[in-house]
């Protein structure tokens, strides 16, 4: 009860203030001007979570999301301001059932719910900014495509976490990036599955 109530409060927060934002969108991927049919696996980094929440809300309406979320507290918590955005969650991680949590997700990206996946590929406990090889595997074998956003704010406020989770002040100009689909066909050994997870990880940090 205690994480419904702290997820509905942050959930309203993050609403109000993003009812003040201003936006910018570059849409290298085409899907906003050319709706992607089937799921989308979305990866951001764990501190661009407000941001992410507020843009998919607002200008990927048509689609609906399932969000990844660990199976500690913070879990909850973030599971708890999933739901009233009305997203899903798969709780697992790199850290905790990770096995189990990665044949959940491909058997979720291969059903008919059509939902995409939202990831953040640093989390739940860093390191920041480090891609983990996991989402590269969850793309091959589900054959679904990889979106990356990238996310930054004109003025926010960064809190003193292990990712620096940064909030956008009211009235903040945000910019965000939908970088080109990326597909991994390329093998699924650890030298390839590598190049490819770095690869990507490049992509990710140009907006950090």
């Amino acid at each position: 009860m205690k994480a419904k109530f702290l997820g509905w409060l942050i959930a309203k927060i993050i609403q109000v203030v993003g009812l003040t934002l201003r936006w910018r969108v570059n849409d290298h991927s085409g899907v906003m001007a050319t709706p992607f049919e089937g799921p989308l696996i979305i990866v951001f980094w764990h501190n661009q979570m407000f941001g992410a929440a507020l843009f998919y809300g607002k200008f990927l309406k048509s689609r609906r999301a399932t969000v990844l979320t660990s199976s500690s507290r913070d879990g909850d918590l973030l599971a708890a301001v999933a739901a009233q955005f009305k997203s899903q969650s798969i709780r697992g991680s790199s850290n905790k059932r990770p096995v189990a949590a990665l044949r959940e997700m491909v058997t979720f990206l291969r059903g008919d719910s059509g939902r995409d996946l939202g990831i953040t590929p640093d989390g739940p406990r860093g390191p920041a900014y480090k891609l983990q090889p996991g989402l590269i595997k969850l793309s091959q074998w589900a054959q679904v495509p990889v979106l990356p956003l990238r996310l930054s704010y004109s003025n926010a406020l960064t809190l003193k976490t292990w990712d620096g989770f940064r909030i956008p002040l009211p009235f903040s100009r945000v910019e965000v990036t939908l970088a080109k689909l990326e597909r991994f066909t390329e093998g699924t050994d650890k030298q390839s599955v590598e190049r490819q997870r770095d690869a990507l990880e490049q992509v990710l940090a140009s907006g950090t």
